[in-house]
C-alpha cells in the first residue's frame, strides 16, 4: 500500500506553481498592452515581439526534456535544471519591463531580446517540473493530489499576475516607471517561489531509464502514443483561447470599460472563485469522470464567453461572468494536468521507457506555443480593425472599428477554440481506452 504524502511534500512541489502561473500570465496579460500603449509600438511589431521568443521555446522545450530525462537517468534527479531556470529568470523578467530606450524600434527590440532569453529559462525550469508528478508516486490518486496542490498554488501565481501586477503598476504611476517598479517586484516574487519549490523537491527520485535517450529518440517514443496528442491538442486549444483573453483584458478594461484599473478586478474576480472550485471539480471529477468533467467545463466555459460580448461595457456583467469564467477555468487546469502522468504511465508499457520528460518537453512546448501565439492573435485583430497605438502621455481615441474588434477578439474568438477542444477531447476518451491493456479497454468500454 502507497503511503499517503504529507502536506509539506505536496506544498513544496504546488508552490512552484505560484512561480510558472506568474511567467505564464503576465507577459500575456501586460506586455503587449505595455509596447502598444506606453512605448508607442505598433500592434503588428508587438505581436512579433511576443510571438518570436516563444516560437523559439516552442523548439527548445522538447531539447530540454530529453536533457532533463538524461540528467534523471545519471544522477536520479531533475534539480540541476530547475536551478538554472528558478535563478535566472527573475532578473530576465525584470529587464522585459525595464526598456531604457525612447525609440519604439528599439524598444521592441529590448523587449523583444529580454523575453526570448526569459523564456529559454523558464523552459529549463517548467519542463522538469511538469514532469515530477509522473514520478512523485506510484499512486495515481496521490499523484491526483500533488496536481490539485499544483492548480491551486498556480492560480495564487495567476492572482500575483493578473490582481497586484497591475496593482503595482498603477500605484507607481503608470508608465515606464510603474512597469519597471512591477518588474523588479513580481520577478523577486517568483523567483522565490521557485526557487523555495527546487530545493523542496529534491527528494522526488526520478528513473526514467532504462537508459538515457537523444532528442531525437525520445521523441520517436513519444510518437506512437496518440491519446496524448489527442489530449495536447485539447489543452492548446483552451489555452490558446485563454491566452487570448489575458491579451485583450486590458484593453477591454481600458477602452469598453474605460478604466484600466478594472483590469485587476476582472482577474481577482476571475481568478478567486478557481481556487475555492478545484475541491469541487475533484469530487465531481472522481464521481462523473475526468474527461465528462472535463467536457462539461469546456462547453461552460464558452458559453460564458460569447454572454460577455453583449455585456462587455457593463462592469458589472463582465465581473460577473469573469467569476464564473474562473470555476470554468479551475476544470481547465486542474483535468487536462491529471490525466496527462496517467497518458505517460500508460505508455510505459508499450515502450519500455517512462521518459516523462519527452513528453512534458513537448506538452510545454505546444502550451508555450499557445500563449505566446494568443497575444499575437489579438494584435492581428487589433491591426485589422484600424486599432491606433500610442505613448503613455498622449493616448489617443479609438475608432469604432477598433472598439468592435476588441470586444469580438475578448469572446467570440476564444469561444469558438474553447468549442473545438471537445471533439479533440471525445478523440482522447476512444482512443485512451484502445490505448490500454486489451482486458482495461474492455472494462472501460463496459
Amino acid at each position: 500500500m502507497t503511503t499517503a504524502l504529507p502536506r509539506r511534500r505536496l506544498l513544496g512541489y504546488g508552490v512552484g506553481s505560484v512561480g510558472t502561473g506568474v511567467f505564464s500570465a503576465v507577459p500575456g496579460l501586460l506586455l503587449l498592452y505595455y509596447l502598444t500603449d506606453v512605448l508607442g509600438v505598433s500592434a503588428a511589431v508587438a505581436g512579433a515581439v511576443l510571438v518570436v521568443p516563444k516560437a523559439w521555446d516552442v523548439l527548445l522545450n522538447p531539447i530540454v526534456g530529453a536533457a532533463s530525462d538524461r540528467e534523471a537517468v545519471r544522477t536520479g534527479r531533475r534539480t540541476r535544471l530547475l536551478l538554472l531556470g528558478a535563478g535566472t529568470l527573475p532578473f530576465l523578467f525584470a529587464a522585459m519591463f525595464a526598456v531604457p530606450a525612447d525609440s519604439p524600434g528599439l524598444a521592441a527590440a529590448w523587449a523583444g531580446v529580454a523575453f526570448l532569453l526569459a523564456a529559454s529559462a523558464f523552459a529549463c525550469f517548467q519542463v522538469p517540473y511538469v514532469a515530477l508528478p509522473a514520478e512523485i508516486s506510484a499512486d495515481p490518486s496521490e499523484r491526483g493530489r500533488a496536481m490539485a496542490w499544483r492548480v491551486v498554488c498556480l492560480t495564487l501565481g495567476i492572482l500575483v499576475a493578473g490582481g497586484v501586477a497591475p496593482a503595482l503598476t498603477d500605484a507607481a504611476g503608470g508608465g515606464r516607471a510603474g512597469y519597471a517598479l512591477m518588474g523588479g517586484v513580481i520577478g523577486l516574487v517568483m523567483g522565490t517561489a521557485m526557487v523555495a519549490s527546487t530545493l523542496a523537491n529534491r527528494w522526488i527520485a526520478s528513473r526514467p531509464g532504462p537508459r538515457p535517450l537523444g532528442l531525437a529518440a525520445a521523441l520517436r517514443t513519444a510518437r506512437g502514443n496518440r491519446p496524448f496528442f489527442m489530449l495536447l491538442g485539447a489543452y492548446v486549444s483552451h489555452t490558446l483561447a485563454v491566452a487570448i483573453m489575458l491579451a485583450g483584458a486590458p484593453y477591454v478594461a481600458a477602452y469598453r470599460l474605460d478604466d484600466y484599473g478594472l483590469t485587476s478586478a476582472m482577474f481577482v474576480c476571475m481568478v478567486g472563485p478557481s481556487a475555492f472550485a478545484v475541491p469541487l471539480w475533484r469530487r465531481l471529477a472522481r464521481r462523473y469522470g475526468l474527461v465528462g468533467c472535463y467536457v462539461a467545463a469546456l462547453v461552460l466555459f464558452c458559453a460564458a464567453t460569447v454572454a460577455l460580448f453583449p455585456l462587455i461595457t457593463s462592469p458589472v456583467g463582465v465581473l460577473l461572468l469573469s467569476a464564473l469564467i474562473g470555476v470554468c477555468y479551475a476544470a481547465v487546469q486542474l483535468l487536462p494536468l491529471s490525466l496527462l502522468p496517467e497518458t505517460v504511465h500508460a505508455d510505459t508499457g508499450r515502450t519500455g521507457h517512462a521518459q516523462s520528460g519527452a513528453f512534458t518537453g513537448l506538452w510545454t512546448a505546444a502550451e508555450t506555443g499557445a500563449l505566446a501565439l494568443g497575444p499575437g492573435i489579438f494584435a492581428l485583430i487589433l491591426a485589422a480593425s484600424s486599432f491606433s497605438s500610442s505613448d503613455f502621455e498622449t493616448p489617443v481615441v479609438q475608432p469604432d472599428s477598433a472598439l468592435t474588434g476588441m470586444s469580438a477578439g475578448f469572446t467570440f474568438a476564444p469561444a469558438a477554440l474553447l468549442l473545438l477542444s471537445v471533439p479533440l477531447l471525445l478523440a482522447y476518451r476512444r482512443l485512451a481506452a484502445l490505448h490500454r491493456r486489451p482486458e482495461e479497454a474492455q472494462e472501460h468500454a463496459v
